[in-house]
């Protein structure tokens, strides 16, 4: 079993920025990719950033070019770099990976075994 803890949420004005951490513990060595997913109120959770143990990522098509999703070298921490923010971005950021999947296209919310329990990120316009 692999457990997942975020941290980093808060409150940012629009145009600022967030750095989002996820830890994992138990069995670390198991976790193939790990990826951020995200809530909004009354909407479906989507697929944010992911990366794969190789470092190859890919990116919704709404946070590209302002997101970062990085990797620490024990692979056990995966990061979430979020500039020029927006209110839209506002939602309940999960962190969560997977003991099979190893790349990084055509993926969501369902391919994912194992989740934290979330941090609020809002934006304020």
């Amino acid at each position: 079993q692999v457990r997942l803890m975020e941290s980093g949420g808060g409150l940012v004005q629009a145009g600022g920025s967030l750095r989002l951490s996820c830890a994992a513990s138990g069995r670390i060595f198991s976790i193939k990719s790990m990826a951020w997913h995200r809530q909004a109120p009354g909407k479906q959770r989507e697929l944010v950033a992911v990366i794969t143990t190789s470092g190859n990522t890919d990116y919704a098509d709404s946070v590209k070019g302002r997101f970062t999703i990085s990797r620490d070298g024990a692979k056990s921490t995966v990061f979430l770099q979020m500039n020029r923010l927006k209110p839209e971005d506002t939602a309940v950021y999960y962190c969560a990976a997977d003991p099979w999947i190893d790349y990084e296209t055509g993926l969501g919310p369902a391919s994912y075994d194992w989740w934290g329990q979330g941090t609020q990120v809002t934006v304020s316009s």
